[in-house]
């Protein structure tokens, strides 16, 4: 072969080698142009692909209350995912996300990014759209999002601790949100509440200004309709935002539902009850007098009166008055066999039925022996949840029987009331009650029309090894309109402060915060003032509006 043939030859290979090479560069440019747009429009396929294997969690239904409000609906919202396998530099993706996620944990973060053997790790979950587009506008490879519902509870703290709340993957995790988790994930028809949230709203806000005003440590309160058992407004204070409760500590005082999920001893409060069944069991008489000039002692421990007390008074007087020397005796007369057959029956030895799976058990004696059945008839040495209380005083209110108390609106519900004492007995009772607001220490929960009835309950807070000197358990058990029952309402507040004009038991706390209670929610319900009141039985005051900061 001449030179010049191999030569041709040489630049035929040369210009097909050429040809060959230029075709391999366009195939490689291709795909990586391929694959950025893919990353660009969906991420990277792997991502894709554990996208697509996620389990959508089902939607939950709405919550409102009984007047149709919204109180917890769910919404749209993204998170941000990453297949670490597909990421370069986990630290410099780190970085380029915070600038639009402000609130990541950038060392968090970093560390699973950078782990090449994961294939999925999640960067933040439930993002805003415009932030979804800010991530979106990074372009950075191995990053994906998931469209995902969230819980809103558009009212905030309102019923908060009524409510719960839901986690990130749409699991129930407390309050009715936890309770009903099957009703609200596999019905999608709107959960109605007994709830009002305007009772609710109430109820809550002078709870909360007379924590801040008495110095409290917690607070607790509940309404409640005395003939069907359902809670219109049940609150708890420190308050709990829904939306915030999984970022809080296991042992942060908001996530504890004081109205249902703490127990205490509530003190004067049982006194009524206690009379009660001694009515009710013919073992005394309301024109029966007692002596109570002289401490009873059992077992070592003196049991006194705060404030001594003239002549010999009726059953009457010793509510009025709050005697525990002549509750005590009440429950002698009674027994101590009957005494507990009646607690028991009230539902006050067991754990409240109400609908929510953190309703706590009551805290009982070992034995009913002489001294805890002096000590339970005034309301010591027996701890029970304000819910529990509202439901057994509520017997006093409808007649003497007793309804499960409930969170949800039923109306078609079977009530299955049981009869705990003669309506008659529970009459007299209520009219004891209202004497010890107009004329007892109850007066300062006098609301001008709504004709309140109620009793103070102040308890020595129990501390390791006994019993606190200077902190208190405060409560007031109140029912209105006392001359045709139907709402009862409880308020506790633990350790008020006494003040430069104010003592720290309840006739100078928990009754007046009542009486503001009662003075605002009663329009709200219906309730028609009446001014006609007995002559002989006039109200001290208007209002309990003006007493804020006073010294009645």
């Amino acid at each position: 072969m001449s030179r010049d043939q191999g030569s041709e030859l040489t630049m035929r290979g040369g210009g097909m080698r050429t040809r060959l090479v230029s075709i391999g560069l366009l195939l490689t440019f291709g795909a990586i142009a391929l694959k950025g747009l893919t990353v660009a429009l969906n991420g990277p396929v792997a991502v894709s692909a554990i996208a697509a294997n996620f389990e959508e969690a089902p939607r939950r239904a709405d919550i409102v209350d009984r007047n149709g409000d919204l109180l917890a609906t769910s919404v749209t919202v993204y998170s941000v995912f990453a297949d670490p396998r597909a990421i370069g530099d986990g630290d410099l993706i780190t970085n380029e996300l915070a600038t639009v996620l402000p609130d990541l944990d950038v060392e968090t973060i970093a560390a699973r990014l950078s782990n090449n053997e994961r294939a999925f790790a999640w960067i933040e979950r439930g993002i805003t759209p415009r932030q979804r587009q800010a991530v979106f506008a990074l372009g950075l490879e191995g990053i994906g999002f998931r469209e995902e519902t969230r819980r809103a509870y558009p009212r905030g703290t309102l019923a908060g601790h009524v409510l719960g709340y839901a986690g990130a993957d749409g699991q129930g995790l407390g309050g009715i949100e936890y309770a009903l988790d099957d009703r609200l994930t596999g019905d999608q028809t709107p959960l109605a509440l007994s709830i009002d949230a305007n009772v609710q709203f109430s109820l809550e806000a002078e709870l909360s200004a007379a924590v801040g005003e008495y110095d409290a440590e917690a607070g607790a309160g509940i309404v409640m309709a005395a003939q069907t058992g359902e809670v219109l407004g049940m609150a708890s204070w420190p308050p709990l935002d829904p939306h915030k409760a999984t970022d809080l500590d296991a042992e942060d005082p908001a996530l504890l539902d004081r109205a249902s999920g703490a127990v205490y001893e509530l003190g004067s409060i049982f006194k009524p009850l206690t009379v009660a069944g001694a009515l009710d069991a013919g073992a005394i008489r309301p024109s029966d007098k007692f002596d109570v000039r002289e401490p009873i002692t059992i077992r070592g421990r003196q049991i006194n009166d705060d404030h001594p007390i003239v002549g010999r008074p009726t059953a009457f007087e010793i509510i009025a008055d709050s005697s525990n020397i002549g509750t005590v005796k009440i429950a002698w007369q009674l027994g101590s066999r009957r005494q507990q057959e009646f607690f028991s029956t009230l539902g006050l030895f067991s754990r409240s039925s109400i609908e929510l799976t953190g309703s706590a058990r009551p805290i009982l004696p070992e034995s009913f022996d002489d001294l805890y059945s002096a000590t339970a008839s005034y309301g010591h040495g027996i701890a029970v949840s304000p819910i529990a209380f509202a439901s057994a005083f509520a017997s006093l209110a409808n007649a003497g029987e007793t309804v499960s108390p409930t969170l949800l609106l039923e109306p078609e519900r079977k009530r299955n009331p049981k009869r705990v004492m003669a309506a008659p007995t529970a009459s007299l009772v209520v009219r004891m009650l209202r004497q010890a607001v107009l004329d007892g220490t109850g007066e300062r929960a006098e609301v001008g029309g709504y004709r309140v009835a109620g009793k103070t309950g102040t308890a020595e807070k129990p501390i390791a090894g006994g019993y606190s000197e200077d902190e208190n358990i405060c409560s007031f058990a109140a029912i209105f309109p006392a001359d045709s029952p139907e709402y009862v309402v409880l308020i506790v507040l633990d350790s008020p402060k006494a003040g430069k004009d104010r003592g720290r038991t309840a006739a100078w706390n928990a009754a007046p915060t009542t009486g503001r209670v009662i003075e605002r929610i009663a329009p709200i319900l219906g309730v028609e003032p009446r001014f006609d009141e007995p002559a002989g039985s006039t109200p001290r005051v208007r209002s309990v509006s003006d007493r804020r900061g006073t010294t009645l």
